[in-house]
């Protein structure tokens, strides 16, 4: 197994223990609002809590791993989601599972910033997209098979045995990172920890509008997805009626077509160059979401018309976001780490108001969710039109 493989593989798999605790449970939350006797808006409050969490300590994690080298925030990270997961799954009440989601947050905010530091580490332009194309490969399974996973564990054992499941693989995980992650940011490549250097970083990159442009670009996109983590169970299981294990493969069919075309970003990248990628599958995703919405408001609501507009809306999403990712932090390779940070943080803010404005608005229906999403598509676009030079979207770049 090529080098390349072996950290696409790690990388992958550490990023996705985050997104895993997410998507096992949450064909889970109708039977956890039950058994805890609680309201659907304070069961969402656990999703809430968890993206907070993991969007604001980005920021401490970014700047540590730039200082202290990757692996070492990467331990203290996985420590910490252990004892929240094992705390979920001995929560006695939906005011203890929300503060134990917070914990797990504040753990899984290593895995979520520094795998993508390190790509930077190692490569940079569209070699840099194929890695972050496979990470998110293996990290894109995770919405596939973790809620039927959760499913088939639910339905024997009750949903305190996903929290179980969840620990176990943040265990695998750490073992993976000791075992076989390399440490890319050497001791001499390390910053100074003052918190003068560290605010300068972070100032410089707040001045950066198209750093900032990028993220956000990321960010809408990425917010649409959270919004429908927030409601679909809901909506599927409550509104259609659908089994939680029928809802696990529904839910899987966003997955199948993100995952393949995620895979093409380097390529076309490399065809077509990045810029213009990006804002071709930022436009066809607006494009989609903005067609669904149309017909849910003309009263055509089906799962029929739902889930195949939302395949090919989300399959366009694949493309943007590890083009993104790689783009925002191109010029930013000494400060990788707080960069990372940085965009992540304001990424998981984004996503995390987004599921609190469908929450606010939700009445039973997929109208909220789809809304949420094309608004979110739109603005999407909105930024990328505003964000991505000429030179960027020219054909010349590419060749």
């Amino acid at each position: 197994m090529s080098a390349f493989t072996r950290n696409a593989i790690v990388l992958g798999l550490l990023s996705a223990v985050g997104p895993f605790a997410i998507d096992m449970y949450l064909p889970a939350l109708p039977a956890i609002t039950a058994d805890l006797h609680t309201t659907t808006s304070a069961t969402q409050m656990t999703l809430i809590a968890f993206f907070i969490a993991f969007g604001l300590c980005q920021i401490a994690y970014g700047p540590l791993s730039d200082v202290y080298g990757r692996k070492a925030p990467l331990y203290a990270g996985l420590t910490l989601f252990i004892a929240g997961s094992i705390g979920c799954a001995l929560a006695p009440s939906v005011a203890w599972l929300i503060a134990f989601r917070f914990v797990q947050g504040l753990g899984a905010a290593a895995m979520g910033v520094i795998p993508r530091a390190i790509i930077r580490d190692l490569h940079t332009g569209v070699e840099a997209t194929k890695l972050m194309a496979l990470v998110m490969l293996v990290f894109s399974v995770s919405p596939i098979l973790a809620p039927l996973g959760g499913s088939a564990l639910i339905v024997p054992f009750g949903w305190r045995a996903v929290f179980v499941a969840v620990t176990i693989a943040a265990v695998l995980a750490l073992v993976l990172v000791a075992a076989l992650l390399p440490e890319t940011r050497p001791a001499h490549e390390r910053i100074s920890g003052s918190v003068r250097n560290v605010l300068g970083s972070f100032g410089e990159l707040l001045r950066d509008w198209h750093f900032l442009g990028l993220t956000f670009i990321g960010g809408l996109g990425m917010a649409s997805f959270f919004a429908f983590l927030a409601t679909s169970s809901f909506v599927y299981i409550g509104h259609y009626g659908l089994t939680p294990t029928q809802y696990s493969l529904a839910f899987s069919v966003n997955a199948i077509g993100f995952i393949g075309a995620s895979q093409f970003a380097g390529f076309l990248g490399g065809r077509f160059g990045m810029g213009r990628v990006v804002m071709a599958a930022v436009s066809a995703y607006a494009f989609f979401a903005v067609v669904l919405l149309a017909l849910t408001l003309a009263g055509f609501t089906s799962l029929a018309v739902l889930i195949p507009l939302l395949f090919v809306s989300f399959a366009f999403l694949g493309l943007v976001i590890p083009s993104t990712m790689v783009l925002s932090l191109e010029n930013h390779g000494p400060i990788a780490g707080i960069a990372s940070a940085l965009g992540g943080t304001l990424q998981m803010v984004t996503g995390g108001l987004m599921i609190g404005v469908s929450g606010l608005f939700f009445d039973g229906t997929s109208l909220p969710m789809v809304a949420t999403i094309a608004c979110t598509a739109f603005g999407a676009l909105a930024v990328s039109i505003a964000t991505l030079r000429p030179r960027e979207l020219s054909p010349q770049l590419a060749e």
